[in-house]
């Protein structure tokens, strides 16, 4: 099938690509966990075209990350429903940004950033059961700073299943953290999203060729839907 990053390679990087044998896929385990990234307002903004909400939500994905929460609202009930255990994550400041790496980079009111505002929620969309774990990170990498590998172990957890936002920032830094450890890890290509649709593509592209499996929620339903068969 036609990859999302098709329309960005040369053919020299299509005859390293194929010289280079990338893009192996590394395969899923048999014991998954779904992954929720950063679902919260400052970072999926408005159900519109993301130029006409940025001047509200400047670090919003608008329309296209409004589309893909509406595929992972299918595959968390899928998960649910499979017995995968979801997780999500928050990206928070507490008390004062003096501690986060993103303000240095961005020109923005950063008091939005910070706990107890309604905008670091997770959007009701993808609101959590009370059985269901949200963990917060004040960097990238949901592993950074954070005891999910703790809980990774103690549920027995061989695979990543990850969605949300962005694509090249908090999903790509959390599969390259879950690779390194050894987990399995899929991202989803219609479940995940970012403002920069070359930053989207790129990063797709360099997990495919490296690091780890780039599906669609189709393929990881029929996973989950068959786990136990």
């Amino acid at each position: 099938m036609a990859r999302i990053w098709e329309d960005l390679l040369t053919d020299v990087d299509r005859l390293v690509i194929e010289k280079g044998g990338y893009g192996k896929s590394r395969g899923l385990g048999k014991k998954p966990l779904l992954m929720i990234i950063d679902v919260q307002p400052n970072y999926v903004g408005e159900d519109v075209p993301i130029d006409e909400q940025l001047d509200r939500w400047p670090s919003g994905g608008g329309a296209l990350a409004w589309e893909a929460i509406r595929n992972i609202q299918r595959l968390r009930e899928i998960a649910r429903n499979s017995g995968v255990p979801v997780f999500y994550s928050r990206n928070v400041q507490k008390k004062t940004m003096s501690f986060d790496g993103f303000a240095t980079k961005t020109n923005r009111d950063q008091t939005k950033y910070l706990e107890g505002r309604p905008e670091t929620q997770i959007v009701p969309e993808l609101a959590p059961a009370d059985n269901e774990l949200v963990i917060d990170k004040a960097y990238a990498s949901v592993f950074y700073g954070t005891p999910l590998q703790s809980y990774l172990v103690k549920l027995g957890i061989d695979t990543l299943i990850i969605v949300g936002g962005s694509t090249s920032g908090c999903c790509r830094a959390t599969a390259v953290d879950a690779v390194t450890r050894n987990y399995n890890v899929a991202m989803i290509e219609d479940c995940v999203y970012d403002r920069v649709q070359l930053s989207h593509k790129a990063a797709l592209l360099d997990l495919w060729m490296k690091y780890s499996d780039v599906v669609d929620s189709e393929q990881i339903i029929d996973y989950f839907q068959n786990l136990n068969k």
